[in-house]
């Protein structure tokens, strides 16, 4: 039996079709295309009959712009003019408000004439315009040739004749096995195509599955009409299944007046497109007054709305102060607002605003709360409930909290689900990768590195080795850990190609490495662009505690306040930067800084700043799909940790295929613990990329199977035909792509590699010039190899931890009839391992002896993660209660303090440890009490809650 042929596949789609209502209709040519067109509006319209004069200036009006154009014409009614006796008539293109009610029709093998002679495979027609198109190969062909001849026929065929090829809304392409669909919009890459799924995020791939599903004639047309959006900027999208599922949950809720809820989809899934179709199509329901998009912070506030005035120009008015939204509020042709929850609070909560909007209680409005995991555990949430009697709200996040992560430093244990209700629609990080919707993340541990210097002398920098008793703020370690940087940013971000940004701990630390930075490059001839922003005080005080900074200018996110010379020090950053960019920002008042704020983030954006030093500033909310790497010396958990990184993760275009993380502290049980508990507990391996070894091992396997093709550079010249070249070109980027992975690692070494580098760039020239041979040689008929492009993957590489250390310690009790001298030598080399981790440097004590009481005893049978457990727990209840004892703490409140480091990442104050103590320190001593048990308190967590999960 032989497989299926293109035009099998083609003919069963059509009969498929026919069977879910389409009409079957031959369109051979454009005259048959218009002639259908005049029929179809006919009916459409109330069975109108057109002359041959009104028709032509419809059609005048159809030919009108490019395809943003003509998507806007669509979706409009337009006013003909009668021939006899001068009546208008409202001639409708497309039914948006009751979608179902459209004529629906299918063709194929239209011919059109433009730059070429084409022929399209299957052509959709709704009121007799062709909104979809379907391109097919035959089973086994790779998908992306059929995306590669749709951006063909944009370019060379769409916009002949009368054009109407360039009101297609929505591109499908199937090999029969694969189906993918997109938005007519000319700029976006191979990476902007989807798979429909179903509700739970299951592919439905299968041509005849996707077909019964998406080309269901009501639901193909409220995707167009509903789910297609035209930006002011000129691109059509088209939103994806799970943003679908979620609007339509939305929907469905409000519809029936009860209810709250909230969605839960990854960080970089396109969370803004989702929000804005939601709040779109809910402010258009009769019985909602209003919907106000809440988000927690200016700079939130400033590029959501930026974002929805760039989908719907005017959508949205931003509101600069609370007066400002009261007055929005009373405003009945205003019926979308963004704003803050802060202003928002202060216009339910004062006096002075509250005699203005009491009318309002019972309206019935709608909430949705944007990253509503971090705005909505204080009071705010349930002042708004209680004011607004007749409201519902709504949630979007990439992190939720639950019940791990739960905040019970606050003295609450609520969920997002306690504030929300259900879940609506859940996404995941793993469903976002699999789908290729955002990019995994390459999470790097820094230990011993070592950097070539220009006399190919080796220069140590092995980070790991600074044994200090304040190793983190040590000068040593950060000068260090600067050269690392410098010396590998080029690999991490494919310079020019990409940015970073570097987070800190403090703005103490940042300002040292600022200045670190600086005076490492003060020689180079072409030094990296480093930038930094963070909040200062004023004047010694609190801004607003001295009324320096009014409560309704521009806000921005705060990091932890440091001595009253941060305000100076940051003001010669900006002067650096003034100097850098020809600006003339300045900390002067809130506005003129914030303007730093905005522009600083538009030249991360594109690509102007190298590196963004920061504390907490643009960890979360800010999208740049040009960066691609993150630097992290700061300690990050949970939530907080799947956002910073997720800010590397953004697709751009085939170059940038992950995002790189580099840590300089253990984040690894961290890394590993916000994974499982944000997608599932195997997520590791979806997530995480393979180790520095196993890309190695890859490598050499591909230039097996590369040799085994093409023995030598010389013999690719002897491939018989272009299905051979093919196959060569194939195997080659595979090698490409693993190689793009293996240089980013700081290990990478060519002696690692079966294939020397010279033979390496001569196969790389063969495949290029393959490529342009190609390129020069493309008549009608396209090669093979015009389908093959450059493509990029990844990397991850993991170090020593508790896991590991456990792990080895199986091993032993694994290997039967071993001497005490044997395993005296293997407990040696264990050791050795945690002496060399500055991650287990804390714990070496601890582990140690435990090694010592159970090495000799231990049995392949034993439950040893149960064993070190309760050992663990043990000595920590022992320190725990020293500690206590020692310093005069009580314990309730030094286990409030160790929960507040878990679950905020936060080291106590001095007012915490001054209540925590059951005596009062005379005020001499104060100081000196403070210090002492601060630094007792930290080492604490060093050895007993850092990189042990978290427990406390």
């Amino acid at each position: 039996m032989g497989t299926q042929s293109e035009y099998e596949l083609e003919e069963a789609l059509l009969a498929q079709l026919e069977g879910m209502e389409y009409e079957r209709v031959r369109i051979d040519n454009e005259a048959a295309m218009l002639a259908n067109l005049k029929r179809q509006l006919e009916i459409h319209n109330g069975n109108i009959s057109l002359t041959q004069g009104e028709f032509a200036r419809v059609l005048n009006k159809l030919n009108t712009g490019g395809v943003t154009e003509r998507a806007k014409v669509l979706r409009d009614r337009y006013a003909l003019q009668r021939d006899e006796g001068g009546e208008t008539a409202y001639i409708s293109f497309l039914n948006c408000d009751d979608w179902c009610r459209n004529e629906f029709q299918v063709t194929h093998q239209v011919k059109m004439t433009g730059k070429r002679a084409t022929r399209y495979d299957v052509t959709i027609l709704i009121n007799g315009l062709p909104l979809v198109q379907v391109e097919l190969k035959k089973r086994g062909a790779e998908l992306k040739q059929a995306f590669h001849q749709i951006n063909r026929y944009q370019h060379e065929s769409y916009d002949a004749g009368a054009g109407l090829f360039q009101y297609v809304q929505i591109f499908i392409i199937s090999n029969g096995v694969n189906t993918k669909y997109f938005s007519n919009n000319k700029r976006q890459a191979f990476q902007q195509t989807f798979f429909w799924t179903d509700d739970k995020n299951n592919r439905i791939s299968d041509l005849h599955e996707f077909a019964a599903d998406f080309l269901r004639p009501c639901h193909l047309a409220k995707m167009i009409t509903h789910y297609t959006v035209v930006t002011v900027s000129g691109v059509l999208k088209v939103l994806r299944p799970y943003q679908f599922y979620a609007t339509e949950s939305l929907v469905e809720k409000v519809k029936h007046g009860v209810g709250n809820g909230y969605v839960w989809h990854t960080t970089g899934s396109g969370k803004t497109l989702t929000s804005f179709k939601a709040s779109q199509i809910i402010m258009n329901m009769p019985a909602v007054h209003k919907v106000l998009f809440v988000v927690d912070r200016k700079d939130l506030d400033y590029q959501t709305a930026q974002e929805f005035n760039g989908f719907a120009a005017g959508s949205v008015d931003t509101t600069t102060n609370t007066h400002k939204l009261v007055s929005q509020l009373n405003d009945d042709t205003t019926t979308l607002i963004v704003t803050t929850i802060q202003k928002l609070n202060n216009a339910i909560l004062k006096g002075r605003y509250l005699d203005k909007i009491t009318h309002l209680k019972d309206k019935k409005f709608v909430f949705i709360f944007d990253e509503c995991h971090r705005s909505q555990f204080g009071d705010t949430h349930q002042n708004i409930k209680r004011f607004f009697t007749n409201a519902q709200m709504f949630g979007f996040t990439g992190t939720p909290i639950l019940a791990e992560n739960a905040n019970a430093s606050m003295g609450q244990n609520r969920t997002t689900k306690d504030l929300f209700d259900e879940c609506l629609h859940k996404y995941v990080i793993v469903d976002a990768i699999k789908d290729e919707n955002v990019l995994r993340f390459a999470v790097e541990y820094v230990g011993k590195y070592q950097q070539k210097d220009s006399s190919a002398n080796k220069l140590d920098i092995a980070v790991e080795d600074i044994d200090t008793k304040e190793l983190l703020e040590s000068p040593q370690r950060l000068g260090k850990i600067a050269d690392y940087i410098l010396a590998h940013h080029a690999h991490k971000t494919k310079a020019p190609d990409f940015t970073a940004l570097f987070c800190v701990n403090s703005i103490e630390t940042l300002i040292k490495y600022y200045d670190l930075f600086k005076e490492k490059q003060a020689e180079a001839i072409k030094p990296l662009r480093v930038a930094t922003i963070f909040s200062y005080a004023a004047n010694e005080e609190n801004p607003l505690a001295n009324g320096l900074i009014e409560e309704e200018t521009p806000d921005i996110p705060s990091d932890a306040k440091i001595n009253p010379y941060s305000r100076d020090k940051l003001d010669a950053c900006i002067a650096d930067y003034n100097a850098l960019f020809n600006t003339q920002y300045s900390t002067k008042d809130s506005q003129t800084f914030y303007n730093y704020y905005q522009d600083i983030a538009k030249r991360v954006r594109n690509g102007e700043v190298d590196i963004l030093l920061v504390v907490n500033m643009f960890l979360t909310g800010f999208d740049s799909p040009r960066l691609n790497t993150l630097y992290v010396d700061k300690n990050l958990k949970f939530h907080g940790l799947i956002q910073a990184f997720s800010r590397t993760n953004r697709i751009l275009n085939d170059k940038k295929s992950h995002g790189n993380i580099v840590c300089f502290r253990n984040l690894k049980t961290a890394t590993d613990d916000a994974i499982a508990l944000f997608s599932n507990k195997d997520a590791k391996e979806t997530v995480l990329t393979k180790s520095y070894d196993e890309l190695v091992t890859a490598f050499n396997q591909a230039v097996t199977a590369l040799l085994k093709l093409t023995p030598s550079v010389k013999s690719v010249d002897d491939l018989p035909d272009e299905n051979a070249q093919l196959d060569f070109v194939k195997k080659f980027r595979e090698l490409l792509r693993l190689k793009n992975d293996l240089t980013t690692f700081a290990d990478f070494s060519e002696e690692d590699l079966s294939l020397d580098e010279q033979v390496f760039e001569d196969y790389k020239s063969k495949y290029l010039d393959l490529h342009d041979k190609t390129k020069r040689e493309r008549k009608d008929k396209v090669s093979v190899l015009d389908e093959v492009d450059f493509e990029l993957a990844l990397m991850h590489r993991d170090e020593i931890n508790v896991a590991y250390i456990l792990n080895l310690l199986r091993e032993i009790a694994k290997t039967k009839g071993e001497t005490t001298e044997a395993k005296a030598q293997r407990r040696k080399a264990v050791i050795d391992l945690v002496a060399g981790s500055v991650q287990l440097r804390s714990k070496r004590e601890l582990i140690e002896a435990f090694i010592d009481e159970n090495l000799l005893t231990l049995k392949p049978t034993d439950d040893l993660d149960s064993a070190f457990a309760a050992y663990w727990d043990t000595r920590k209840q022992q320190a725990f209660d020293a500690l206590c004892a020692e310093e005069q703490i009580a314990p309730d409140a030094l286990e409030q303090i160790l929960k507040t480091y878990v679950f905020a990442n936060r080291l106590p104050r001095e007012e915490e440890i001054v209540q925590a103590l059951t005596f009062k320190p005379k005020i001499l001593e104060r100081k000196k009490v403070i210090t002492r048990v601060k630094d007792k308190i930290t080492a604490f967590i060093e050895t007993f809650v850092e990189g042990m999960g978290g427990s406390v």
